[in-house]
């Protein structure tokens, strides 16, 4: 199973960490992994190449593990645009979990309840 756990602390999702194997098929050929891939890594190079944040990214392709945290002290315009970004993400995959609830789990780290 793949488990995407959001992080969220004063009122702002700043990052998430992907971790896990989908195990929906084999390598190759396992759509659900194919599915938060693509989606991840879109979120990662807009974040990183076209909006040029620098956002430290973490990854160990063996163990299927990405994470990615913003950086803080973002412009106005960056961090609007970076929070719909990962809002946008986190609806998108819990969307995916709600199809295939025993491959995919998301998850909200969220510091602000704890508070």
């Amino acid at each position: 199973m793949t488990t995407v756990t959001f992080h969220r602390a004063h009122n702002r999702l700043d990052g998430f960490a992907v971790e896990g194997h989908s195990g929906y098929a084999s390598e190759g050929s396992d759509i659900v992994c194919a599915a938060i891939s693509a989606a991840v890594g879109l979120v990662e190079c807009t974040v990183n190449e076209v909006l040029g944040l620098a956002a430290p990214v973490k990854m160990r392709q063996r163990a299927g593990f990405l994470s990615l945290r913003l950086p803080g002290g973002l412009g106005q315009t960056n961090e609007a645009t970076c929070q719909t970004l990962l809002a946008g993400l986190m609806v998108y995959l819990e969307s995916l979990a709600g199809e295939y609830p025993e491959h995919l789990a998301v998850r909200l780290d969220d510091d602000d309840e704890e508070a």
